[in-house]
């Protein structure tokens, strides 16, 4: 046990470690240059412990080692469950039926895409598959985090997942904006901000791209943003189902709890996460204490962010080759191209 008599102060030390490192790819996220691009210090933090986990690795006493799995497990699941404070169901309603028929159209079109795709086009294991697609399909390297429990992936999965985030929602965020001051999408700013929030990637990017373009109105803001927090959102009843589909597949293949029976995995923290914003709703806790909440929220994910890039070697990256940049690029265009289309139909229908 993590906090047993004898583990209890390795485990902790390891916490602290892991907090150290946080501390410090919050304060390069608040750098000007940094924070221009969009980088959220979730990003900084996987890039930091990777970093570390493939130079000075062999240097951390192993009496630590239950203190940063506890960071990447356990701090992960509370720090989900606690992000539901960025959520109202009010500021849902806002965009009415077309924002929420984008977000579910695109998140489920892209989870499914890149699922398969990766599996049957590009060989890519399963994990790496369904973290690739959780993250481009619903909020980026949050929703990694989130899916990672799930399906019991190891951690070097999920870094593979983050860095795809990373590259193609960076992508995106200088390429939406130049498509549209160069006129190739004909949609209004409500059209355009229901567009960018149900196809890019990471929030901090969503938020970036109305910002990028000169004279945006606040109508293309808000509506980007809001379709966004409704994709994220999402990522709870997309976990549920996850669940419930690996537990049939197991039972399927006979090999759940390798005896053939069914063991249905419900990631509770999803379940919670709902709940919390939910209470959120309700405009019961002050703003300015919601908005202290989010802040050490964001911290305590950059833990466990930072916690999973420390256990990502890249010696265990071999054999998978470019098939993870493949899947991912074939998400973007269908992000992109596909996402413009239905929001167009969306808005037209609805």
């Amino acid at each position: 046990m993590a906090f047993s008599a004898e583990n209890r102060k390795g485990t902790i030390n390891g916490i602290l470690f892991v907090a150290i490192f946080a501390a410090a790819a919050t304060m390069i996220s608040e750098i000007n240059f940094v924070k221009s691009l969009g980088i959220s210090p979730l990003v900084i933090g996987i890039v930091v412990g990777i970093f570390y986990a493939n130079t000075l690795h062999n240097n951390t006493p192993k009496e630590w080692s239950g203190g940063i799995t506890f960071s990447a497990k356990k701090i992960l699941r509370f720090a989900i469950v606690f992000y539901g404070f960025r959520i109202t169901f009010q500021q849902i309603a806002e965009v009415g039926l077309e924002g929420f028929m984008v977000s579910l159209i695109m998140l489920s079109t892209t989870f499914i895409l890149g699922t398969w795709a990766g599996q049957k086009f590009f060989k890519m294991d399963r994990d790496t598959s369904m973290l690739s697609a959780s993250g481009a399909s619903v909020c980026g390297a949050a929703a990694v985090l989130a899916t990672e429990p799930v399906l019991k992936a190891e951690e070097h999965k999920a870094a593979i997942a983050v860095s795809m985030v990373v590259l193609f929602g960076t992508i995106s965020m200088f390429l939406y904006p130049l498509l549209y001051n160069m006129g190739v999408f004909d949609m209004s700013a409500k059209e355009f901000g229901i567009y960018v929030g149900g196809t890019i990637h990471e929030v901090a990017q969503v938020v970036a791209v109305p910002a990028s373009i000169p004279g945006a109105s606040e109508e293309m803001a808000n509506s980007a943003v809001i379709v966004k927090m409704t994709r994220v959102i999402m990522i709870a009843p997309m976990l549920i189902i996850l669940g419930i589909y690996l537990s049939m597949s197991a039972k399927k293949s006979g090999t759940a709890d390798g005896l053939g029976g069914v063991k249905l995995v419900i990631p509770w923290f999803a379940v919670y996460f709902i709940g919390m914003a939910g209470f959120n709703s309700l405009g019961i806790v002050p703003q300015n204490i919601v908005d202290i909440i989010n802040e050490i929220d964001t911290f305590l994910l950059t833990m466990a962010m930072t916690a999973l890039g420390i256990g990502t070697v890249f010696a265990k990256f071999k054999g998978l080759g470019l098939a993870p940049v493949y899947t991912s690029g074939l998400m973007f265009a269908w992000l992109l191209v596909g996402g413009y289309f239905i929001t167009k139909w969306v808005v037209a229908v609805f």
